[in-house]
C-alpha cells in the first residue's frame, strides 16, 4: 500500500486489538482434555482503529489511527501489520510498557456466527488526553470506537468519553462514536449505558451502533425488528442529541435517520454538506450481495467507514448509506473484513454497473410511504 502523505482527513481513535482467527472446518467441539486441530491464524488488525481506520485508508481517505498497544509481540504484529498497508499507519499508536497488547481469538466456523474471546489490554488505559489537541487541529472528523471496551472511557457516565468529544467539536471537527456490545455479565454489562449515551451523545454528530447494541443500551424489550422500531429508536437518538443516527441491521443493511435545524446545519457546517439534503431524513440501504462470503469479522467496521468516507467526500445521505452498505458488502468477500474494501473508484464501478440488493425481510410498513431510487435506497416519506 502507498505512504502516507495527506494531512489526516479523519482521526479514528479507541480500541484496537490483534485478530487472531483460526482457520475452521466446522464448530469446534470444545472438552476438556481434548485437542482439536485447526488451520493457519490470518492475523490482522482488528477492533474499531484496526478495521474501521485501515478500511477508511483502503478507500482513499486520509486517516491517523490513535491506539494504545503493549510493548510486547502483539504490540510489535499489530505496527508491523498497519505499517504494511500504508508506511507511516502505525505512527499514531501509543506504547504503554506496563500493558499488555489487546488480543481476540476469533471462533468462526463456516456458516456459524462469530464468538470471541478477547482480552482488553491496553486498551483499559486509553484516556481522553491520549488525542492530542495538535492531532485535532490537523482534522476534519474524529471517529471513536468501542468505548465498552474501555473502561476509562465509560467511568463516571462516560466523563472521559464526553471530553474529548467537546473538546473536538470546540475545535471545528465532527464526531462520531461506534459501540461494542458489552458482556452482559462484566462491568461494561452492568453499567448504566443509558445515562451514558445521554451524558455524551450531545457531543456525538453521527452515532453508528447496531440495532442490538442498541437495544441492550436504552433497554429496549426483546421483539421483532420492523420499521416502526426503527423509527423509535431513531427517534430516541435524536432527541438524545445526535444529528445522525446510523443504526447496523446486519444482513439488512443500513438505517439512518438525522435530525432537523441547527442541530443538524451545525454538523453540515463542519463538514461543509448541504443541510436540506440532510435535514429531517429517514433511510434504509439495503445490503448488497456479494460475490461471495469469506467471512463476517469487521463487516460493521468497514460499513461505518463507508458512511464515513461518504460525509467528507461531501455526499448527501442516501449516497452515504448506499456507500456503507457497499463497502460492508465487500469486506464480507474477504476473511478478514479490510481485506475484502478496494479503493473507492472500483466499489463505485460496481454500484454503477447495478450492483444488485440482498432481499429485505424486515416489516416496512406500507408501501405508499416510502420511495426507493435508482440504487435500490429506500427514503420514508412519513417518519
Amino acid at each position: 500500500m502507498a505512504a502516507l502523505h495527506a494531512a489526516p482527513t479523519v482521526l479514528v481513535a479507541g480500541h484496537i486489538c490483534l485478530d487472531l482467527p483460526p482457520a475452521l472446518g466446522g464448530p469446534p467441539a470444545l472438552e476438556p482434555g481434548r485437542l482439536i486441530e485447526v488451520g493457519p491464524a490470518a492475523a490482522g488488525a482488528g477492533g474499531a482503529v484496526g478495521n474501521t481506520g485501515v478500511a477508511l485508508h483502503r478507500l482513499g481517505i486520509p486517516v491517523r489511527l490513535i491506539a494504545k498497544v503493549g510493548d510486547d509481540v502483539f504490540g510489535r504484529s499489530l505496527r508491523d501489520t498497519l505499517e504494511r498497508e500504508g508506511t507511516g499507519l502505525a505512527d499514531g499508536l501509543i506504547t504503554a510498557p506496563a500493558q499488555a497488547t489487546s488480543y481476540s481469538i476469533v471462533i468462526s466456523p463456516p456458516g456459524v456466527d462469530r464468538s470471541f474471546l478477547h482480552c482488553p489490554g491496553a486498551n483499559d488505559a486509553f484516556l481522553a488526553a491520549d488525542v492530542h489537541p495538535a492531532e485535532l487541529r490537523r482534522a476534519r472528523l474524529l471517529h471513536f470506537g468501542y468505548p465498552p471496551l474501555m473502561p476509562a472511557m465509560y467511568a463516571d457516565d462516560g466523563a472521559q468519553l464526553q471530553a474529548l468529544f467537546a473538546t473536538a467539536q470546540a475545535a471545528g471537527l465532527a464526531t462520531s462514536l461506534d459501540v461494542s456490545r458489552p458482556d452482559p455479565h462484566g462491568p461494561a454489562g452492568r453499567a448504566d449505558w443509558t445515562a451514558i449515551l445521554e451524558h455524551v451523545l450531545p457531543c456525538v454528530d453521527v452515532f453508528l451502533p447496531s440495532a442490538d447494541e442498541l437495544r441492550f443500551m436504552l433497554r429496549t424489550p426483546e421483539g421483532a425488528l420492523d420499521r416502526a422500531l426503527l423509527s423509535d429508536l431513531g427517534g430516541r437518538l435524536i432527541e438524545l442529541g445526535v444529528a445522525v443516527a446510523a443504526i447496523k441491521l446486519g444482513d439488512q443493511g443500513l438505517y439512518v435517520r438525522t435530525a432537523a435545524g441547527a442541530r443538524i446545519a451545525a454538523f453540515c457546517e463542519r463538514l461543509e454538506l448541504d443541510a436540506a439534503a440532510w435535514a429531517g431524513r429517514e433511510l434504509l440501504s439495503p445490503c448488497f450481495l456479494p460475490r461471495h462470503v469469506a467471512g463476517t469479522t469487521g463487516c460493521g467496521d468497514c460499513t461505518i467507514a463507508g458512511f464515513l468516507a461518504a460525509l467528507v467526500r461531501g455526499d448527501g445521505p442516501a449516497a452515504a448509506a448506499t456507500a456503507a452498505t457497499a463497502v460492508g458488502a465487500c469486506s464480507v468477500e474477504a476473511a478478514h473484513g479490510t481485506d475484502g474494501v478496494a479503493p473507492w473508484p472500483r466499489i463505485a464501478g460496481r454500484l454503477a454497473q447495478g450492483w444488485r440488493r440482498a432481499p429485505l425481510t424486515l416489516d416496512l410498513g406500507p408501501a405508499q410511504e416510502r420511495d426507493e431510487d435508482a440504487s435500490g435506497t429506500l427514503t420514508f416519506t412519513a417518519p
